[in-house]
């Protein structure tokens, strides 16, 4: 990192954060350097880095990716605190609706590079206007119904959108799982390579639409986000207060019926 960079690049403890002279930002999950694990912490820090992205104007593009052989497979529940409070759960949803909102209303676009396994917050890299997968990946919402939660936090929604509603519903019901590959035949992942391709690719990707006129750039990622920043932001409330009486009714069950 340059001396020049902005103070937020280094604010946050679980996202490593580079930028190229064009203005290609990479935003890499990480815990301690290695994959990342997602917690209570990165629940708070993800929307106020997403903020401060997106009021940065030298970020022209935004290429989003994990660190090692897998995106993000593993989360610290007891991190994210009691969710069965109704005050626990009250800032779970404000931070997890900015996630969504922000990250699809980022003026710049977004590619995500699926280094592995992505079975927590896959939303984030289907939520991309390009994925591009490790032909090791594979995607499933692995914490909600282990924790016994409706996935209210926009995941089902993105799903919908990325691979279609009926199989969105079905792998949803059954806690099923797809490939890289059947990603890709469903058009919600772009391009399939070797693991060691897969961020080099994103980045070049990147910085050819790094290249293109800034106005254009910003504003192709607008137009084309529309509908699903509309969804995000009509369903995603709703959602998560769904999700948080699912939460709140774990701590009513007798321990066997859980």
């Amino acid at each position: 990192m340059s001396t020049t960079d902005p103070a937020y690049f280094t604010a946050f403890k679980n996202l490593a954060m580079t930028r190229t002279d064009s203005g290609v930002l990479t935003v890499r999950f990480h815990t301690d350097g290695g994959p990342a694990t997602f917690t209570g912490q990165l629940h708070t820090d993800f929307p106020r880095a997403l903020y401060e992205i997106g009021e940065d104007r030298d970020n022209r593009v935004l290429v989003l990716t994990g660190t090692g052989d897998h995106f993000m497979t593993d989360i610290d529940g007891p991190s994210l605190g009691d969710i069965t409070k109704p005050v626990v759960w009250d800032q779970a949803v404000a931070e997890g609706r900015r996630i969504m909102q922000r990250l699809v209303d980022l003026e710049m676009p977004i590619i995500a590079a699926a280094n592995g396994p992505t079975t927590v917050h896959s939303e984030y890299i289907l939520a991309a206007d390009i994925a591009i997968a490790a032909d090791t990946t594979v995607f499933r919402d692995f914490p909600h119904l282990t924790f016994g939660i409706v996935p209210g936090d926009g995941i089902a929604i993105v799903w919908e959108e990325a691979i279609g509603l009926n199989r969105a519903r079905y792998l949803t019901l059954t806690h099923g799982e797809f490939s890289a590959r059947e990603a890709q035949q469903w058009g919600a992942v772009a391009e399939v390579l070797p693991l060691e391709q897969v961020l080099p690719r994103a980045q070049e990707l990147a910085e050819t639409l790094a290249a293109k006129p800034a106005l254009l750039t910003r504003y192709l990622a607008v137009t084309i986000r529309q509908r699903l920043s509309r969804r995000l932001a009509e369903g995603v409330q709703l959602g998560m207060a769904l999700e948080g009486l699912t939460a709140a009714d774990m701590a009513y069950q007798e321990p066997s019926a859980r």
